[in-house]
C-alpha cells in the first residue's frame, strides 16, 4: 500500500511527488495521458513558487527557462497608464523576482524527470483513474493501463486532475461559484523583436514595456500582453458579446487581432484558443482521506496570474502535514487544517482578480473612463497594492499561533553575508521547522525547552545573533519580538518575546489536536 496516491501529473500533481519524495513518503502518481501536454497554459508564478523549488533543490534547473520581469502595468481607455505594479529597483524580502515567466512544457518536464531523484516515488503515465474508494484506513482506486484495470491501495489521495476533476464530480463536491466568468481568445507566439503599443502615453521613466506584463484595460477590446520565457509571448483577448468561439480562432483573424502589436516584426503563432475565465471554490477540499488541490479545487481569473501559485500553495501545504501523520508525529486531525488555511487564502486572491477583472473588462466608454479616473485617484493616494506580491494574505486559522505577532505571514528570505560570502537565508538552516531566536543565551533556553516539549520535531535553533543580518533584525524590531517559529512552508507559525516555551506548548497542543489551545493555558502532559 503506498502512502498518497497523486492523481494527476500536472506542474501541481509533479510538485507534490517532489515534496512528498524528499520527505520519504512512498507515492505514486497517476497521469492518464500517455505524453505530457506539449502546449503552454498557464505563464506566471511568483517568488513563493520559486523557494518551493529551492527547498526540494530545482531551482537551478528550471531559473534558466524562465524569464525574471519587472511587474505588471495596467493601461486606461485612453491609452494612458493608470496603475503600475513595477519591481525595479525595489527591495526583494524574499530571496526572488515577484514574478517569473516560463514555458508549461518546459516547467512540468524539470519537475518530472526530478521524480526519478527518488526510488520511493512511482510515476505511471497512461493510467487513469477509474473510481475512488474509502474505506476505514485507505482508499481504493481502480485505474485502467494499457487496457488493463488494476487496483492499487494509498493511505491517503491527492487529486491534482485539473478543473473538470473526476475525483471532485466522483466525490459529489459542488463548486461555489464567485460570478465571474468571461471569453476569452488566448494567443501564444514566438517574437522576434520588439511588441509595440500603439499611442501608449504616461510610461514611468524606469519602467520596459518589453518586460512587464501589460493589461489593455480598453472598452473596444479589453486584452492582456505577458513577456514569456525567451521569444514567447502571450496574448488575452477578451470576446466581445456575440463573437463566436471558433471565428474568433481562426489564423486571419487571429493575425488581425495581433496585428497592431505585431506590425513588422517576424513571429510564428503557436496556438489559438479560447476560454472561459472562471472564478470557483470547492465547497469541500478534503472527502475522508481524499484532497483536492490545484485547478480541482479552485479556478482563478488569471489577471494577476495566481492560478498555478495557487496550486503550489496547496501541495506545500499539504505535504509537511501528511509526513508528520504518517510518522505519528501529530494527530489525523492536523489534516483538517488544510481547507481552514488554504481557503479563506485563496478566495482572497480571487476576490482581488476578480475585482481587477470587472474593471479591466469594462466595455462601456464612459464607465470606463470614469474607472481611469478613479483607478489614478487610488494609486496616487496610496489606497491599492504596489506589488503582485501584496495581494497575498496571511494564513488566518489553522497551525499558527494566532495571537501572536505576525502569525500567518510569509517570512522573509535574505541574502545573509556569511565569511564574506551571499547566501539565500534557506540554504543555511537545514530543519523542517526553523526557530530563529535574537540572541545567543535565547538559543540556548530554546534547545532545553525543545527538548521538553517538542523533542520529536525536526526543529532546528537558529541563533540570529551569529548572523547579524540587518533584514532579519529590521523584522524583528518591526515585529516587537525576539523569538519566531517558521512552518515547513515557510509561515510564520508564531512569535514571541523572551521566553518561547509558552509557544512551543501551544503547537504540541495543536500537533495532538487541541486547535484552540492559546499559550496562556497551562499545558496538560
Amino acid at each position: 500500500m503506498f502512502d498518497v496516491a497523486i492523481i494527476g501529473c500536472g506542474p501541481v500533481g509533479a510538485l507534490a511527488a517532489n515534496l512528498l519524495g524528499k520527505r520519504g513518503l512512498n507515492v505514486v502518481v497517476l497521469e492518464k495521458e500517455a505524453t505530457p501536454y506539449p502546449l503552454p497554459r498557464a505563464v506566471h508564478l511568483d517568488h513563493e513558487m520559486v523557494r518551493l523549488f529551492q527547498s526540494i533543490g530545482l531551482h537551478d534547473r528550471i531559473l534558466p527557462d524562465m524569464r525574471d520581469t519587472d511587474g505588471h502595468l495596467h493601461i486606461g481607455a485612453d491609452h494612458g497608464v493608470i496603475r503600475y505594479m513595477g519591481t525595479v529597483g525595489k527591495p526583494r524580502p524574499y530571496g526572488w523576482s515577484n514574478d517569473y515567466f516560463f514555458y508549461q512544457p518546459e516547467l512540468e518536464e524539470h519537475l518530472r524527470n526530478a521524480l526519478t531523484r527518488f526510488s520511493n516515488v512511482s510515476l505511471r503515465f497512461g493510467a487513469e483513474c477509474l473510481s475512488v474508494t474509502q474505506q476505514s484506513d485507505k482508499v481504493a482506486l481502480q485505474i485502467r493501463c494499457n487496457n488493463n484495470t488494476d487496483t492499487l491501495n494509498a493511505r491517503w489521495v491527492i487529486a491534482c486532475d485539473g478543473a473538470r476533476s473526476t475525483v471532485r464530480k466522483s466525490l459529489g463536491i459542488k463548486l461555489d461559484d464567485l460570478e465571474f466568468e468571461e471569453p476569452w481568445l488566448v494567443v501564444d507566439a514566438e517574437v522576434e523583436g520588439e511588441i509595440h503599443f500603439p499611442e501608449l502615453t504616461g510610461l514611468p521613466d524606469d519602467a520596459n514595456i518589453q518586460q512587464l506584463s501589460v493589461m489593455m484595460c480598453d472598452p473596444k477590446r479589453p486584452a492582456t500582453v505577458v513577456p514569456g520565457r525567451g521569444n514567447h509571448r502571450r496574448w488575452e483577448l477578451m470576446l466581445l458579446p456575440g463573437e463566436d468561439d471558433q471565428a474568433m480562432m481562426q489564423p486571419a483573424k487571429v493575425t488581425e487581432l495581433l496585428a497592431p502589436y505585431l506590425q513588422g516584426v517576424p513571429h510564428k503563432i503557436v496556438r489559438a484558443a479560447t476560454y472561459r475565465f472562471h472564478g470557483l471554490v470547492a465547497e469541500q477540499w478534503k472527502s475522508g482521506n481524499v484532497f483536492l488541490a490545484g485547478d480541482a479545487a479552485h479556478q482563478t481569473p488569471p489577471f494577476f496570474g495566481q492560478g498555478m501559485c495557487h496550486g503550489f500553495r496547496d501541495v506545500a501545504n499539504l505535504a509537511w502535514k501528511l509526513d508528520l501523520v504518517a510518522q505519528e508525529k501529530a494527530s489525523e486531525s492536523l489534516l483538517d487544517t488544510y481547507q481552514p488555511e488554504r481557503d479563506p487564502h485563496v478566495r482572497s486572491v480571487i476576490s482581488a482578480a476578480v475585482g481587477a477583472g470587472r474593471y479591466i473588462c469594462m466595455l462601456d466608454e464612459q464607465k470606463a473612463a470614469e474607472r481611469d479616473i478613479e483607478i489614478r485617484r487610488k494609486v496616487k493616494n496610496g489606497e491599492l497594492p504596489t506589488t503582485a506580491a501584496d495581494l497575498i494574505p496571511p494564513v488566518a486559522a489553522g497551525i499558527i499561533a494566532k495571537d501572536t505577532a505576525e502569525a500567518g505571514r510569509r517570512f522573509i528570505q535574505p541574502r545573509v553575508k556569511v565569511n564574506g560570502t551571499e547566501q539565500l537565508f534557506d540554504d543555511l538552516t537545514r530543519g523542517d521547522w526553523r526557530l530563529l531566536v535574537a540572541n545567543s543565551d535565547g538559543a540556548n533556553n530554546a534547545l532545553s525547552d525543545l527538548k521538553l516539549w517538542l523533542p520529536d520535531l525536526d526543529i532546528e535553533v537558529v541563533d540570529l545573533n551569529q548572523l547579524d543580518d540587518p533584514q532579519l533584525n529590521a523584522w524583528l524590531e518591526e515585529a516587537g519580538v525576539d523569538t519566531v517559529l517558521l512552518r515547513p512552508d515557510y509561515y510564520v507559525y508564531g512569535t514571541a518575546k523572551g521566553s518561547c516555551k509558552a509557544l512551543l506548548m501551544q503547537l504540541r497542543h495543536q500537533l495532538d489536536g487541541k486547535q484552540n489551545v492559546t499559550p496562556t493555558e497551562e499545558f496538560i502532559a
